[in-house]
């Protein structure tokens, strides 16, 4: 049975975030109030407690946790809000927990948003930092971790590394990941009335601001439709309360037929990205990815290594 808080929290959302995805005018509205006092930084009690510091890349900031000692493995965390909101202390909280109880360094780019920045720019600037973790890192020590739009940038981006042949993560942990935005699933608009926060005019418009005229069911916008046996092993977290969880269940029905061991945490009750607000049903599933991703995994060959032009979602040019 879903927690006191988690009704609570149910109840908030859908008096107040459920607003700024009811319509096209009303995310434009958010976006820009959001603008005005958005933070990125990591709070000044995480800063106490952890050794993170900020470098850049392409112009926009990436703050690395350092490791405890003698751990090699690291987390190329990638937010979610839509593609259109920044990093929030709710992500910063779990960045920190997870940074603490696995002893794992993590990378956390604060990488260019919709509408000022696309799809082009966005995988332009996370692929340039996963080739700076590859310098230095074994691919076989790298999880990509990522919530709803993190989380399908975490997919798109190991799918544009292998087609440029750059080795894939060791795995993924996906938090309510947005991985098919066709709408073709008619199960979608059932599952957004019972969703207290996303809806999908709202959605679309984020999409729209975002895509760079890409269609939404290519697979670049819409990883269901990618080749799904590159990916490794992964960790899919999603609940009943989501309007992205019929397709979160597809995709784990996908993936396993290609290949792909996924693991899938359904959270009865849950909405979209329960794991980063503060209540039981996130405890659990905080201490499921710390299971996930405590055993190291297994080594492998490396691939070769591909060219930046992959990451900006544009043909790779041809070797001399």
């Amino acid at each position: 049975m879903p927690s006191l808080k988690s009704h609570l929290v149910s109840f908030v959302l859908r008096h107040s975030r459920k607003k700024a995805f009811s319509s096209p005018e009303n995310l434009q509205r958010w976006i820009a109030y959001a603008r005005k006092t958005e933070d990125y930084h990591p709070p000044a009690l995480l800063k106490g407690r952890l050794d993170i510091t900020e470098t850049d890349v392409d112009g926009f900031p990436v703050y690395e946790i350092a490791p405890r000692t003698g751990e090699s493995r690291r987390i190329l965390y990638m937010h979610g809000g839509a593609y259109v909101f920044q990093i929030t202390s709710y992500h910063w909280g779990l960045i920190g927990e997870m940074a603490e109880r696995l002893g794992f360094g993590i990378t956390v780019p604060i990488y260019p948003i919709a509408p000022e920045h696309d799809f082009h720019d966005m995988f332009g600037m996370v692929g340039d930092v996963y080739r700076r973790m590859l310098e230095d890192t074994d691919a076989e020590d790298i999880v990509f971790m990522g919530d709803s739009a993190g989380g399908n940038m975490a997919v798109v981006l190991t799918m544009m590394a292998a087609e440029e042949g750059l080795p894939s993560p060791s795995r993924h942990v996906l938090i309510s990941p947005g991985l098919d935005m066709s709408l073709s699933n008619p199960e979608v608009f059932e599952a957004e009335r019972n969703d207290p926060w996303l809806g999908i005019p709202g959605g679309l418009e984020a999409i729209r601001l975002y895509s760079a005229g890409i269609d939404r069911s290519d697979w670049r916008i819409s990883p269901l439709y990618g080749d799904l046996s590159v990916l490794p092993k992964t960790l899919l977290l999603t609940g009943s309360r989501d309007l992205l969880s019929p397709d979160n269940l597809i995709f784990a029905e996908r993936a396993r037929a290609a290949g792909v061991e996924v693991d899938v945490v359904y959270e009865e009750g849950m909405f979209h990205v329960w794991p980063l607000i503060e209540m039981p049903e996130a405890r659990r599933a905080r201490d499921s990815i710390v299971n996930f991703l405590a055993s190291p995994a297994p080594r492998r060959a490396r691939a070769r290594r591909g060219t930046k032009a992959a990451f900006a979602g544009r043909p790779a040019p041809a070797a001399e």
